[in-house]
């Protein structure tokens, strides 16, 4: 089994598509009967490039700029911009967006992982997921000119709290 939902076994998937109603046509899920929740979800990704470009990184000496410092930024904005880049997810009050960058120097790898939280009737996956994708691309933008062959990889959730199917945490490479 590859993911779980640790304390509510029966919160697995449905298999039913939630953004369809009956007829098939797309819709935005009518979250107005829902109960308000702390809602938190952590995403990860990285981004692997050059040995030579993960230096200029860790060095700080990017033509551009601090590229952590920048890729933070835009990975916080975009978070708080989802709705308006997916369709049909529904905007959000934020409460809390934090964005990490770890180095692995093996992989010759960037790592992004973000935290958002919420309180509200809907959760904060694609918040997080967006964070991560716009900051790895950030860093991609950044470090192009020396490295164009860089590959982003293996973004996906890692947990979620809250809300009626309580908490989920990946057990992919755990």
């Amino acid at each position: 089994m590859a993911t779980q939902s640790k304390n509510n076994p029966a919160a697995a998937p449905t298999g039913e598509l939630s953004h369809f109603d009956s007829t098939g046509q797309a819709h935005m899920v009518d979250v107005a009967e829902k109960k308000e929740t702390h809602r938190i979800a952590i995403a990860s990704g990285h981004i692997r490039m050059k040995p030579e470009t993960l230096s200029i990184i860790q060095q700080g000496n990017a033509k551009k700029g601090d590229v952590l410092g920048i890729a933070r930024i835009a990975a916080i904005m975009a978070a708080k911009r989802t709705s308006d880049l997916i369709p049909l997810c529904h905007p959000l009050a934020l409460t809390r967006v934090a964005v990490d960058f770890s180095i692995d120097e093996a992989k010759a790898s960037v790592i992004c992982t973000a935290q958002v939280e919420t309180v509200g009737k809907t959760g904060v996956e694609m918040e997080a997921l967006t964070a991560v994708q716009v900051g790895l691309l950030t860093i991609y933008d950044m470090c192009k000119a020396v490295d164009r062959g860089m590959v982003m990889g293996d973004v996906r959730v890692l947990e979620k709290h809250g809300g009626k199917s309580g908490d989920w945490v990946s057990l992919i490479d755990q």
